[in-house]
């Protein structure tokens, strides 16, 4: 699992039916300090995470089978929570 920042929605017209009716995010991911940190990446929205969010994203398509309650989708990142606060090295980090 990893980090991220909701930075923007994903609107799509056409899409593999399959993925019918799942709401589709952009994420940054950010260091361990929040700071924007490596790839912006589609996620599949299961926590209905909002743009400016920080969120926990799962990297494995098991999360979205499991959240989603599909068995069939082909999904690899996969928006799990929304993060309030975290603590790390001592110091406290707002979501």
């Amino acid at each position: 699992m990893i980090l991220a920042r909701v930075v923007g929605n994903i609107v799509s017209t056409v899409k593999d039916s399959g993925h019918q009716g799942h709401k589709l995010m952009l994420v940054q991911c950010v260091d361990d300090k929040g700071i924007p940190d490596g790839p912006r990446m589609v996620a599949f929205d299961c926590a209905h995470a909002g743009v400016g969010d920080l969120v926990l994203v799962n990297i494995d398509g098991g999360a979205a089978k499991s959240l989603l309650d599909d068995q069939e989708i082909i999904a690899d990142i996969t928006i799990c929570g929304v993060i309030d606060h975290y603590d790390f090295d001592g110091q406290r980090y707002s979501g």
